[in-house]
């Protein structure tokens, strides 16, 4: 994070009192900070406290003379390589999500093209509320990234999910999403995951258990290693990692279209995606009436994304990913075979294993080796995964591999 600018906007909120903290912790990892503060922030922290651990005088107001002289708001959405709003209070977020630019924090989050990360903070109930989640997920497809909220003991008495995360948390994150000079850094990395669903008639279809997040852990660790990334997402409840260029597709045809319209020029293939192996052959214009005690559907094998990626002459590194719920091992291994593959990351699914959980574990094969990751949060995994297939993508590129896959990482 050394020498990065970072915006920090501070809302109104008894979780303000923490953000001084986040400035130092901040800075400790070489950031330097700007700190904007609306109104209802200085209610709670003054403005020289944040200045005196900031080493910055702190901007408040769109209508400062003095600042405004030069297009000081554009200055500074220039000047910014990220923009933090920690806390985020319900209302802010709210004016963000509507486009409003009705004090300097809005107006500069509008006015730049730096990631914008928010840390929510606020009642559980609040949080809840439908039209805050609707705001949010506004902002999410917006590429606006959310960290947090927590859960625990909130000022008002109760306890729940709105805690803004603790700064030395914040200040983890924050490094993830800017430090972008990895071992990735200059390759472009194409990411599939989630399900896929596959139209039956116009109100149902088959689909899988597939959560996405597994997908998107490997985004965010691929961005950390300095990709450019792009996530090709099948129907999700998630926000892409801020960085990350999301297209969002449906079916298995989707999904294979759009990698065939992006695999040009890219480095490495990482397939999470749990893509339909079959779909209806023929579904219906209308909506099937229930008009009998049973329902027999004619299915018809989807074309294989990652095979097809990997048959290519130009193939970038592939990288895929094996879902079994016996022999784990032994039928990662087989598809690694079957479809030229130069990596494969297998796990155990079903029941209360990696569907819909926050943690994983995983065995990573290539040709002639194996690499097992102990059960861990799946963005940790993510992180182990992406080193090594950093190390062994390094290891065929330059030829010291008897063959592709064979590197050891």
């Amino acid at each position: 994070m050394q020498g990065k600018r970072i915006l920090l906007g501070v809302t109104g909120g008894i979780a303000a009192y923490k953000s001084p903290d986040l400035v130092r912790r901040l800075r400790e990892r070489g950031a330097d900070v700007q700190v904007v503060m609306t109104a209802a922030a200085r209610e709670f922290v003054s403005p020289l406290t944040f200045q005196a651990v900031s080493g910055r005088a702190v901007r408040t107001d769109l209508w400062d003379p003095a600042a405004e002289a030069a297009m000081g708001h554009i200055e500074l959405a220039r000047w910014a390589d990220l923009v933090l709003v920690a806390p985020a209070s319900a209302g802010f977020i709210a004016r963000l999500a509507s486009g409003q630019a009705d004090d300097l924090l809005t107006t500069l989050c509008l006015a730049t093209e730096a990631p914008i990360a928010l840390a929510p903070a606020m009642n559980r109930v609040m949080w809840g509320n439908a039209a805050t989640r609707a705001n949010v997920a506004t902002l999410h497809s917006r590429g606006i990234q959310t960290f947090g909220p927590a859960e625990g003991d909130q000022a008002c008495g109760e306890v729940g999910a709105g805690r803004m995360l603790e700064p030395l948390e914040l200040a983890d994150r924050v490094g993830h999403v800017m430090l972008r000079d990895g071992p990735l850094q200059g390759r472009r990395v194409l990411i599939t995951a989630g399900p896929t669903r596959e139209r039956i008639d116009p109100v149902r279809f088959i689909s899988n258990r597939s959560s996405g997040k597994m997908g998107y852990a490997v985004a965010q660790a691929a961005l950390e290693a300095g990709a450019e990334v792009v996530l090709v997402s099948g129907p999700v409840n998630l926000p892409a990692p801020a960085g990350v260029r999301r297209i969002d597709v449906e079916s298995a045809a989707d999904m294979l279209a759009a990698v065939l319209r992006e695999i040009e020029g890219t480095h490495i293939f990482i397939s999470t995606a749990a893509i339909a192996d079959y779909r209806p052959a023929q579904p219906a214009e209308q909506k099937i009436k229930k008009t009998s005690d049973t329902l027999d559907l004619n299915m018809e094998r989807t074309i294989d994304v990652i095979a097809t990626v990997a048959a290519r002459p130009d193939r970038p590194f592939v990288v895929g990913f094996a879902a079994e719920t016996e022999s784990v091992e032994q039928h990662a291994r087989a598809k690694l075979l079957k479809k030229n593959l130069d990596m494969i990351a297998a796990n155990e699914v079903g029941h209360d294993k990696a569907f819909d959980c926050e943690d994983n574990q995983l065995v990573v094969l290539w040709r002639n080796g194996r690499e097992e990751l102990g059960k861990a949060s799946k963005l940790a995994l993510a992180r182990e995964l992406v080193r090594l297939i950093a190390r062994s993508y390094d290891t065929a590129r330059s030829g010291t591999g008897a063959q592709r896959g064979t590197a050891r990482a």
